[in-house]
């Protein structure tokens, strides 16, 4: 984080636009980062995949109308089935294995494995897509992630990693698989307007998660209703601040923040996640789990910098 200096952050940019780009930064950290506790709350007494469901297809069914209302053009059907391809991948698979993920690993253990997700996509990016080698430099992040991964999962890490931990590992093993491949195919694929394109990946990613809930879950569509109210209070916050606030601010940042600036939050989440969960959820800080983290986020970082300079 010394390395980022905020006045050169974007050439010529006013005070007003600096300000704007450092609150939507701060929105995405915190936001994005206390989504994770929240989706434990919301999940603690319901089905994770409903609720899931019902929070991304809520979220879709405002933003989607906003977007249109704003200006922005209805997309035609190529784009509708490439933004939808994207949603399934992004939410009905990763975010809706997070949420069921949750359901077996403390939320910072969670978020610290998602952090890793630029490990996958360069990885994804090196063996499939572009064919392009990774700099030495996020190689050597690689290996040092990989090094946080197995201290954070070893016996003593965070807690008895017993089989049902394991098995929480190995869906956000699998989701950040899902996301990776999700964010590279969305660059080869017809796409409409940035809103409008999350608006209909949270339509289609949230409705099929919601069916197939439906389907494997003890529940039916008005199953809300019986919600508790913690439960209720949790959705209602990750549906305002994390998917439209947070998503809303994200795609500010991708379109007028240095690509380095944006990647930052990948390792800035996972901080947030762990304290949130230690201060609220009552989860446990070891000594082997801080030296993991620390050394996960250095992991992260050193691809970050290293595929930037590649």
């Amino acid at each position: 984080m010394a390395l980022i200096s905020f006045p050169d952050l974007s050439p010529g940019s006013s005070g007003p636009q600096r300000t704007k780009l450092i609150l939507n930064l701060i929105s995405v950290y915190l936001l994005w980062g206390s989504t994770y506790l929240f989706i434990h709350f919301m999940t603690e007494n319901m089905p994770p995949l409903y609720m899931a469901g019902c929070r991304l297809l809520t979220a879709g069914l405002i933003m989607y109308p906003v977007a249109r209302l704003t200006g922005h053009a209805r997309p035609n059907r190529q784009e509708w089935f490439s933004a939808g391809l994207i949603g399934v991948l992004l939410l009905t698979i990763a975010n809706g294995g997070m949420t069921m993920a949750l359901q077996y690993i403390p939320t910072g253990v969670a978020a610290l494995l998602g952090g890793m997700l630029p490990l996958f996509i360069m990885t994804l990016n090196w063996l499939s897509f572009s064919k392009v080698k990774p700099t030495r430099l996020a190689l050597a992040g690689l290996a040092v992630g990989l090094v946080g991964i197995g201290l954070l999962v070893k016996p003593g890490g965070f807690q008895a990693t017993s089989a049902d931990s394991w098995l929480g590992i190995i869906i956000i093993i699998f989701c950040n698989f899902s996301w990776a491949t999700g964010t590279l195919l969305s660059g080869k694929l017809k796409l409409p307007d940035q809103i409008v394109s999350i608006a209909v990946q949270m339509l289609v990613g949230g409705g099929v998660l919601l069916l197939v809930s439906l389907l494997v879950e003890p529940v039916t569509i008005l199953s809300i209703s019986h919600a508790p109210t913690k439960a209720i209070g949790a959705l209602i916050y990750l549906i305002i601040f994390g998917s439209l606030i947070g998503f809303s601010s994200y795609a500010w940042l991708a379109r007028n923040a240095p690509p380095q600036l944006l990647s930052t939050y990948a390792y800035v989440n996972p901080v947030v996640a762990m304290l949130l969960g230690w201060a609220f959820a009552g989860e446990a800080l070891t000594g082997q789990s801080l030296i993991s983290a620390l050394i996960i986020v250095a992991g992260v970082v050193l691809i970050s910098i290293g595929r930037q300079k590649g």
